[in-house]
């Protein structure tokens, strides 16, 4: 404990913002990507690009269904379910889909998926594997690679930081509203802080409800006592009164036919009229336990739970209404759609995202000061030969790998979308293990050159130009891997993909623009012993001089930062 409370505030702030930074980088990073995530697996996915979109019609719904469940039933008579998925705006295409009975040590089977072309007489079954933009929703919270249940306890406890880190944040800025206002560019320290300290506030309500709502999303994870003494650690039994509607049976060995999904409608249509559907599951087709679930598809209401009607898939008798519609349940489904954002619409979701971007901004400029603050400490010793600290070294190639190599490794991700053989083998691991090959490269680099001292700055510039180059040529890439140009993709009103290309050409802009910056100011010197490499007595002289000088603007950029915190 300091010795006045703002002093502890700003070091709990301190210290549990960079405790977890370079997680919560990737958390926000992930989670931006997140609510784009279906336009990011239509992208990747350029079988489905022509001929394919089609706009939901309740008038055909009875049809598509007979002719789904008679499709899946000649092609998947042994799948553990099938789905029948309508069109959507955010997936404008019918398909049928069924998924294989999980293999030992597998939580769900492999899912397949058949798309109805446009004209309903063909079926498009030739569609590379690709986890597309689920695999940067499920990085956000299961960090890939790590068993589950201890991926969300690292994020659960990342979240519980960040969250420390914001309301310490808040109670240490008392000219939290004149920072808004305030950014002095070139000034070294000073200009990190202020980019620090705008970032953070622009968003700081968004910033507050993500990380509060994704803590509820692991609540039952880390405090399971109250629903566990209610039940007498029946999990299963609060499961079933939290979502009667998601538990399901084993399935029997006892043969029986199935009932005809499609003369269940009228009933699904007595109960929420002529609203939408979103899919058709049936588990266990073709046995004594078989369920036929109609989903409705809730569009711009917020909520995010799956409202479900569960019928007998031999009898077509109503079994479940859904979800219970207590206060309690209603509050909790608030939350969590606040965090899912899956009832936005396109242009809130880009809001959501620019505020996921100013979160990855904030992290980031967080963590350039500290390094910054502690290159100022050591310039003295740095100018007169010693190495900087380890912990410099360390901290530095952290901010490269994590701030250059997100970036970088995504579109890593995308090329690999593209250029990988249609027929590979474990094809959409292979992508992933692009985007953290592509990560790896750039921190072993980094820290390879913290250890030798190397000016920084010059990979900054390096890996940054890089990234920009690699997300301008994405729109070109798609128009000749995929046959369809963000030209063309206009005139078709195809406005998914042209999104798509637009955003790859801001982020080359963004990463261009970075990049010059950074050839600028030089970001952070780990050069030492630079005078001993100079031969001439005139050229010793110069650079010691420029040294002086930059020391003397640290010294003074120092104590204003110190002024500055110590009023904030």
């Amino acid at each position: 404990m300091k010795e006045t409370f703002f002093r502890s505030m700003t070091w709990l702030h301190t210290w549990a913002g960079l405790a977890v930074c370079w997680l919560l980088l990737l958390i926000f990073f992930a989670g931006s990507l997140s609510y784009f995530r279906h336009e990011i697996s239509l992208w990747s996915k350029p079988e489905l690009h022509q001929a394919v979109f089609q706009d939901y019609d309740q008038r055909q719904v009875e049809q598509q269904i007979t002719k789904g469940q008679a499709y899946l039933a000649d092609k998947a008579p042994d799948a553990a379910s099938w789905t029948i998925s309508f069109p959507s705006e955010r997936k404008p295409y019918l398909s049928f889909g069924w998924a294989d009975a999980p293999k030992a040590g597998e939580r769900r089977g492999k899912f397949h998926e058949h798309v109805v072309s446009q004209d309903g007489q063909q079926m498009i079954t030739d569609i590379r594997d690709s986890r597309g933009g689920n695999f940067f929703y499920r990085l956000h919270f299961d960090l890939h690679y790590l068993p589950v249940v201890a991926a969300r306890w690292i994020v659960g406890l990342a979240t519980m930081a960040m969250l420390i880190a914001l309301i310490s944040g808040v109670v240490i800025h008392k000219r939290i509203f004149k920072d808004f206002f305030s950014f002095r560019p070139a000034k070294g320290s000073r200009s990190w802080l202020d980019a620090h300290n705008v970032s953070a506030v622009m968003a700081l309500p968004y910033h507050l409800i993500i990380t509060y709502t994704g803590l509820i999303t692991l609540m039952f994870m880390f405090m399971p006592w109250g629903a566990l003494q209610q039940y007498d650690g029946d999990v299963r039994a609060f499961r079933a009164d939290l979502n009667p509607a998601r538990i399901q049976e084993k399935p029997g060995d006892t043969q029986a036919p199935l009932f005809d999904a499609a003369r269940l409608v009228s009933q699904v249509e007595r109960q929420w009229g002529a609203a939408p559907l979103k899919q058709v599951s049936i588990t266990g087709p073709g046995r004594d336990s078989s369920r036929i679930s109609f989903t409705l598809n809730s569009e711009h209401t917020v909520t995010d739970r799956r409202s479900l009607l569960v019928f007998d898939g031999i009898t077509g008798e109503l079994k479940s209404l859904g979800n219970p519609e207590s206060a309690t349940y209603k509050t909790y489904d608030t939350l969590m759609a606040l965090h899912t954002a899956r009832f936005a619409d396109w242009a809130l979701r880009g809001l959501f995202f620019l505020c996921g971007l100013l979160g990855c901004a904030m992290v980031a400029t967080g963590t350039l000061l500290w390094a910054v603050k502690i290159a100022q400490k050591q310039q003295k010793a740095i100018k007169t030969g010693a190495k900087p600290s380890i912990g410099l070294r360390l901290v530095d190639g952290l901010n490269i790998s994590f701030i250059c190599g997100l970036p970088l490794a995504t579109a890593g991700f995308f090329y690999a979308n593209r250029l990988l053989p249609v027929d590979m083998f474990d094809r959409a691991q292979r992508e992933v293990d692009v985007f953290f090959i592509t990560l790896a490269v750039i921190a072993i680099v980094a820290l390879w050159d913290g250890l030798r001292c190397t000016q920084s700055w010059r990979r900054w510039r390096q890996w940054l130009a890089l990234g920009a180059l690699a997300f301008a040529a994405l729109p070109l890439l798609g128009a000749v891997t995929s046959g369809q140009s963000l030209l063309s993709n206009m005139a078709d009103n195809q406005w998914t993909l042209v999104g798509f290309d637009m955003v790859s050409l801001l982020f080359a802009l963004a990463l261009g623009f970075a990049a010059r910056q950074v050839s600028r100011t030089k970001l952070i010197p780990l050069r030492q012993g630079a005078t001993s490499r100079l031969n001439s007595k005139s050229a010793a002289s110069s650079t010691a001089n420029t040294l002086t000088a930059r020391a003397a603007v640290n010294k003074k950029e120092s104590k204003d930062l110190s002024l500055e915190e110590a009023r904030q």
